[in-house]
């Protein structure tokens, strides 16, 4: 390379020394480069001012129209609002004014997602879900619901949308978000709606979907059996251990339909299987595909979970109990929670508020976190509350038990953006709506369908859903019951009008008392119906009962002798309970080693509570490494690099580590190799906790059948055959992946956290896209591991799932606690605050979370105070 002289004060590059030196024939040229730059100068400016412009004042004061007295939002240097008043609608007023200064953009899609009309912004592209969730009804349902709400849940619902409301009156559109000013430059004339109190509870109805249970099994049990026994099924949904993963109440039954926690019960259930032959299977899988089109609100699939657990005051370095939470839920940016927190001055019986945690945009009050007395979480309970049933219907009628009954029929219409409208014709049975309708290709579910089928069907098979929270329900109630509860009692009494989705709470109070409940409307179905697989409608011995189980029959526990409770999605009771909650549980992978963790800690501090959510340890990796250790012939030493890293491997999963880059990369290869050439793309291995469980068995079977790949002629490949394939497959994505050096690998490179903006930032354009979008961090952690950021090994190493916020909580000191957000709280991406959490939450940090009055104003950065409209200063 030609070494270049040093330039001079007189050789630089400039514009003004281009136009100098330029010759004539280029001068032109270099004339219009200085235009065009200008230009991209005056456009960089304007767009960072269209992009700065909705970020939101926090500091001075507002007048709030609808306010009883003055209002404070103290925020700290993270912008987390803690909200002070003297009355519980002007807190509930403040908190909807604060929300949609924060996240409108965010809560505004959501509402047109429930709705369905997501077509309205986005045109024919939110067409298909739009047809399903009107179908299905959310928004129906969630206006159902008001009259059933108790009068103070009410009067909070049309506080917090009075708030929203007070700040859209005060902006126009391109000040409340930039994403509406982009959408403005695409054609779309729009001015937000003002909020209503229906807005919020249709998003629980969301919630409630992406927790809904195990739909997508059922499904997935039909497309297996079209090529495979019922016992090879079974290998593949092996049964719950409970020894080997302890359920989450250890004892107890249920007695008069009591739950007693000291006492015992029984049942019996004889389930029966349908048969489905390939014309079903194609319609089941055309559901199946249609309803993952729908947005990821929460998440969905496996990692789709949480952790929490509660210790007793002896297991507490502090004498008082500790409470963690890590809700494992879908990525997005920003994330699905707030923090929040909405304070009383003074405790009144108009004032009742003394709480924080974290909240959705949309919804009032606290969903997860502690109020002065008791703190509480979430982990999904994940019974079965879905159930999809084939249907005959003939005209305006379907069958059942041989007699023609009428479909309840309505029409609505969606409007498209830049398209004509559509007509929807919506079908219902008693068993609910005909989702088989919402596209063509299902409207039929083919003549082949159960065995013991009603006759000739030349028109199929309709297909109709059966779900929980398509009931109205009362569980806004329970969000602000359980902000105000007090003891076990109060919480025990909000938590029973948590109807869906059903959840694990755990418990702890400043008495020093912990406890578990499991709330959630939960069917009893009739013998013979497990939910396991789609039903026949045509007969009604496979209906529900009508009943639910009740919820003093529900599981739960005050104070258990080992001073310790864990939830992470495993089995909540053994199989003695007499009631039916599902078969479909988690593993237990992740509780097993939260157990095994607080028996070694003995007495926890905050510090070493957060530790253990950071936990990477892979459960499966101690089953299996000893098994690719023993293979021997690799072929070289190429291929011994990587496998040599697992010599000393401690199974832990941080972001740095070659050794997990490598196991993983084993494990996915292991997946295809072992599942692909057997199973249909649609029931392709994902790699999590059901697949640890089948791995496991299969290992102690050399030369099993699933072990043989069926695409090879006159071979029969063994159990080590398809681990050392695994192995080199592993070594070569590896080196193309990332280096030759295996020594350079490392988990975090393949394993990539990208955060993305729900709407624009899947747009394909690539400025707004990086505008809107969080990626490229590499971290530890994955499926079934404490610290579960999930992946889907059909698909990738990329984060599906992960932890959406932690938090510890200290009921000996409030302010001890500690908390932190996947993303920020702000939905601006203009703002400081829309990711400052993010590099925290890799880190493994957290945050302080101040409660009391002192260490919030302590903490302050900003403080805004909200006056009522024409209030004199």
């Amino acid at each position: 390379m030609t070494e270049q002289p040093a330039t001079t004060p007189d050789d630089d590059f400039s514009l003004r020394t281009l136009f100098r030196k330029a010759p004539r024939g280029l001068r032109w040229s270099a004339y219009v480069a200085a235009a065009l730059a200008l230009l991209l100068v005056v456009l960089l400016v304007t767009a960072v001012a269209f992009v700065r412009r909705p970020v939101p004042e926090t500091d001075g004061a507002l007048e709030l129209a609808g306010l009883e007295g003055h209002v404070e939002v103290i925020r700290d240097d993270h912008g987390i609002p803690q909200i002070y008043a003297d009355t519980d609608a002007d807190l509930m007023r403040a908190q909807g004014f604060v929300a949609a200064q924060d996240r409108f953009f965010e809560m505004d899609v959501r509402r047109h997602v429930t709705a369905g009309r997501l077509s309205e912004l986005f045109g024919e592209d939110g067409l298909e879900t739009d047809k399903y969730i009107r179908t299905m009804g959310w928004r129906r349902v969630a206006e159902q619901e008001w009259a059933l709400l108790e009068t103070e849940t009410r009067d909070a619902l049309t506080a917090y949308a009075q708030g929203v409301n007070a700040y859209l009156d005060q902006l126009g559109t391109s000040e409340i978000a930039v994403e509406y000013t982009i959408l403005g430059l695409t054609g779309l004339d729009y001015e937000p709606e003002p909020w209503e109190p229906a807005d919020s509870l249709a998003w629980l109805k969301a919630m409630a979907w992406d927790l809904r249970g195990n739909m997508d099994d059922e499904i997935a049990r039909v497309m297996a059996s079209l090529d495979h026994t019922e016992e090879e099924i079974a290998e593949l949904y092996p049964a719950y251990d409970p020894e080997a993963h302890p359920p989450i109440v250890g004892t107890g039954g249920v007695v008069d339909e009591v739950f007693e926690q000291n006492a015992s019960g029984n049942s019996t259930r004889n389930p029966r299987r349908p048969a489905f032959d390939a014309e079903a299977v194609r319609t089941l899988v055309d559901l199946k595909a249609g309803l993952d089109r729908m947005p990821e609100l929460l998440g969905r699939g496996e990692g789709i979970g949480s952790n929490s657990w509660v210790v007793d005051g002896e297991h507490s370095a502090t004498g008082q109990p500790l409470l963690a939470n890590d809700p494992h839920l879908g990525i997005s940016q920003p994330g699905i929670w707030m923090q929040t927190g909405l304070h009383c001055r003074e405790i009144t019986p108009d004032c009742t508020l003394d709480v924080a945690g974290f909240t959705f945009s949309g919804v009032p009050g606290v969903i997860i976190g502690h109020n002065a007395d008791i703190a509480w979480g979430f982990t999904n309970l994940g019974p079965d509350v879905t159930d999809l049933y084939l249907e005959q219907v003939e005209g305006a009628t379907w069958i059942q038990d041989g007699k023609p009954r009428p479909l309840t029929l309505r029409t609505e219409t969606i409007k498209v953006r830049d398209g004509d409208d559509f007509v929807l014709h919506i079908r219902e049975t008693a068993h609910g709506p005909l989702l088989s309708d919402v596209s063509r290709e299902l409207s039929t579910v083919g003549a082949n369908a159960p065995t013991d089928q009603p006759g000739e069907r030349g028109n199929g098979y309709a297909v109709a859903l059966q779900w929980t929270a398509l009931r109205p329900t009362t569980t806004a109630d329970a969000v602000l019951g359980l902000n105000r509860a007090g003891d076990w009692d109060e919480f025990r009494a909000a938590a029973s009008d948590f109807a869906v989705p059903a959840q694990n709470m755990v418990y702890a109070d400043r008495d020093g008392h912990i406890g578990y409940q499991a709330p959630g409307l939960v069917p009893i179905r009739k013998s013979g119906n497990t939910g396991a697989m789609p039903a026949e409608g045509w007969l009604s011995a496979n209906d529900w009962t009508g009943d639910f189980i009740p919820f003093d029959g529900l599981p739960n526990v005050l104070d258990p002798e080992e001073g310790f409770i864990v939830t992470a999605n495993q089995a909540v009771i053994d199989d003695d309970y007499p009631y039916f909650l599902t078969d479909d549980w988690d593993a237990g992978y992740r509780s097993t080693r939260i157990r095994e963790l607080l028996a070694e800690e003995g007495e926890l501090s905050v510090g070493e509570m957060t530790r253990l959510q950071l936990d990477t340890a892979n459960p499966m990796a101690p089953t299996l490494v000893p098994y690719l250790l023993d293979i021997e012939d690799l072929g070289s030493p190429y291929y011994r690099d990587g496998q040599e890293l697992l010599a000393d491997w401690d199974f832990t999963q941080p972001a740095d580590s070659a050794a997990a880059a490598y196991y993983n990369a084993v494990w996915s290869n292991l997946l295809r190799l072992t599942f692909h050439d057997e199973l249909r793309e649609g029931i392709w291995p994902d790699g999590g906790d059901r697949w640890f469980a089948v791995v496991t068995d299969l290992l102690t079977d050399p030369a099993g059948p699933w072990w043989d790949d069926s695409e090879t002629e006159d071979v029969t490949e063994s159990r080590d055959d398809i681990l050392s394939q695994a192995m080199r497959d592993a070594r070569d994505e590896l080196t193309m992946r990332q280096s030759l050096d295996a020594d350079d690998w490392t988990w975090g490179h393949l394993h990539q956290l990208d955060l993305h903006h729900s709407t624009l930032g899947e747009s394909g354009v690539a400025p707004i896209e990086r505008l809107f979008n969080r990626d490229g961090r590499g971290v530890g952690g994955g499926p079934s591991i404490v610290d579960a950021t999930s992946w889907n090994a059909a698909l990738g190493y990329g984060v599906t799932a992960a932890p959406s916020m932690r938090m510890v909580v200290s009921l000996a000191d409030f302010d001890a606690s500690r908390y932190i957000n996947l993303t920020g709280v702000s939905g601006h991406p203009g703002s400081s605050h829309y990711g400052d959490q993010t590099e925290l939450f890799v880190n493994g940090d957290y945050l302080p979370w101040a409660f009391t009055r002192d260490a919030v104003v302590e903490a302050g950065e900003d403080t805004l105070v909200l006056t009522p409209a024409g209030a004199a200063d």
